[in-house]
């Protein structure tokens, strides 16, 4: 669960933008067609934020700034009806006469309308998920983003402010059931991104030359926002449901919701089938590994007949190599260069220097997901920064700091800031705003975003970062492994009903993560579904393209060719840009 949102480039380019993208050359391609359908882009894009103004804020778009939508029953009838308008615009257009580029935006608008109908009509998780509602992430946004003077940001921001108690009165009249998970993980965000308003924005004032009247009453609305998000994290503490839902979505449920999200050429039990069969290959390359470096750790120790046992041992015997607790962010900071010398050495792919990257604190609103994050600007807004954020060991006791640094060690470290920075998450989502396609970008693909971000990392090692040292390879096949488990994971909670004892098991015994890790991991598959698959999916999705790339194009095969043709069509699902890239 990222705050990953995507971007796009101007939108007045994107007529001709598209056309530009335009690689189809079928015989029933029809150029008037195509430059009508571009202009149904621009109108799709404009009446999605007028729908969706908190969207548009946190892709840099920022016209409707002001406007917070109650989620009501209006509001999700206006809904529904949108999304009926526009699958029937799209019925207009066949696809035979569309370019390829083209057919990959009317798929993805058109799964993206069938998906709010199903979230809307059978997903129904405004009823059961507490968390959901929300408002301090949109307004952090516009407090803490530059994109336009001060006293601006907050006139929005106030105006913003106004609907704050009536969108909390709205969550109070649907919630029922929840699931309890996600009941104590909203009364933990709701309380904690309180201070958005009672304090950051009112320290903001400070810096305004706004009349002391206007001040007050700005104050006093944040009060009320601030007291509107408490008073719904208190009413939920002192909600007990008859009732309450489980947390485990289901068969049925779950299928759809991969369909709909992940957006694959396979179903969720055929990745499930693979990442089981990864997993025993993995544990295959780490026993060999191990066997090698076991002399050089252990002597002449005997070794362990069992294997898990001996890649157990070596991977606790390197795990003792980490930063202490206070020093797990400036670490991760010092880091950043060194990858950035290697990608440039070895010509990996283009590093655009004008894109800041911040390594900053966990802000208390993201609090209780994951440990690490990347926050990315709006292609509206292409110089804001894009923000590293890393979660804070404060208030850990000692054994819980060591054994969550056991986990992110000296190499998980590395390879960790491989995969959300450079030439991960932050690196891609710098391409992804320099896509031609806006569709592309802000109906991004969950799968393609966090694949990419699992491949670099192998393809970092096979480049030879970290000089081919077979303790390197060992911790990222344990990385690897993770990912493969997070599939294994969410589908035997999420379908088979796996218990907590057995995750547990599967995490700490045969993924070799720490308690802590394991635990959070546990808590995270309790309050997400789906998207712990994208890891796997998207991997092998691009391993597999990467392959049949290499195939088509011989002795002419340039890694840097692959990946920067690969990022340059944006978010969209690998099997889409497969079809592209081997056309």
């Amino acid at each position: 669960m990222r705050n990953i949102l995507l971007c796009a480039a101007a939108a007045a380019s994107l007529a001709a933008c598209n056309n530009g993208n335009s690689t189809g050359k079928g015989t029933g391609v029809d150029s008037a067609v195509n430059q009508a359908f571009a202009a149904y882009q621009q109108h799709f894009i404009d009446d999605l934020w007028k729908e969706n103004p908190g969207w548009a804020t946190s892709v840099g778009y920022h016209k409707y700034d002001s406007v917070l939508v109650v989620r009501n029953e209006a509001a999700t009838q206006a809904s529904l009806a949108f999304s009926a308008r526009h699958l029937d615009s799209l019925k207009t257009f066949h696809l035979d006469q569309l370019t390829d580029a083209n057919k990959i935006d009317y798929h993805l608008m058109e799964d993206y309308l069938n998906s709010n109908v199903w979230s809307i009509k059978e997903l129904k998780s405004n009823e059961w998920d507490p968390s959901e509602f929300n408002i301090s992430g949109g307004f952090a946004t516009i407090l803490n983003e530059n994109y336009a003077p001060l006293e601006s940001r907050l006139r929005s921001f106030y105006a913003r402010l106004k609907n704050v108690p009536a969108y909390y009165e709205a969550a109070k009249a649907q919630v029922k059931d929840p699931v309890p998970e996600l009941q104590q993980l909203a009364i933990a965000q709701n309380n904690g991104g309180a201070s958005v308003f009672d304090k950051d924005f009112v320290d903001s004032l400070k810096s305004t030359n706004f009349s002391a009247e206007e001040k007050k009453a700005m104050t006093a609305s944040a009060q009320a926002a601030a007291a509107a998000m408490r008073g719904y994290a208190n009413w939920l503490s002192a909600l007990k449901p008859a009732h309450p839902r489980s947390f485990r979505l289901g068969k049925d449920l779950y299928d759809q919701k991969f369909r709909y999200t992940v957006q694959s050429s396979y179903t969720a039990a055929q990745i499930y089938d693979s990442a089981i069969v990864r997993k025993k290959y993995v544990h295959g390359e780490m026993t060999r590994i191990s066997r090698e470096l076991w002399p050089k750790y252990f002597g002449n120790a005997p070794m362990p007949a069992d294997s898990l046992e001996l890649i157990g041992r070596m991977i606790d015997t390197l795990s003792v190599q980490h930063v202490k607790p206070a020093e797990f962010q400036s670490a991760i900071e010092k880091q950043i260069p060194e990858l950035v010398k290697f990608i440039k050495e070895k010509d990996l792919l283009y590093l655009d220097p004008s894109k800041p990257l911040v390594v900053r604190k966990e802000p208390a609103y993201m609090a209780g997901v994951a440990g690490a994050s990347i926050s990315a600007p709006g292609p509206y807004d292409k110089g804001g920064n894009t923000y590293y954020n890393v979660g804070s060991l404060e208030g850990w006791s000692a054994v819980e700091s060591e054994s969550y640094l056991r986990e992110y060690n000296h190499y998980i470290m590395q390879i960790l800031d491989i995969h959300e920075a450079i030439p991960g998450h932050y690196t891609q989502l710098v391409y992804s705003n320099q896509s031609p396609s806006l569709i592309k970008s802000i109906m991004g693909n969950g799968a393609m975003i966090e694949g990419w971000a699992v491949y670099t990392e192998q393809m970092m090692l096979e480049s030879g970062y970290g000089n081919n040292a077979p303790e390197m390879w060992l911790m990222w096949y344990k990385w690897n492994l993770r990912t493969v488990c997070n599939t294994i994971l969410d589908y035997s909670v999420h379908v088979n009903n796996m218990s907590k004892e057995d995750a547990l098991h599967l995490l700490t015994k045969e993924a070799f993560q720490q308690q802590a890790e394991a635990e959070g991991k546990w808590r995270r598959v309790t309050v997400s579904s789906v998207q712990l698959t994208f890891y796997f999916t998207g991997y092998k999705e691009i391993i597999d393209l990467r392959e049949a790339y290499k195939k088509k194009m011989g002795n002419d095969y340039k890694l840097k060719t692959f990946n920067e043709k690969f990022l340059s069509y944006g978010s969209a699902p690998v099997m889409y840009i497969r079809q592209l890239m081997l056309q």
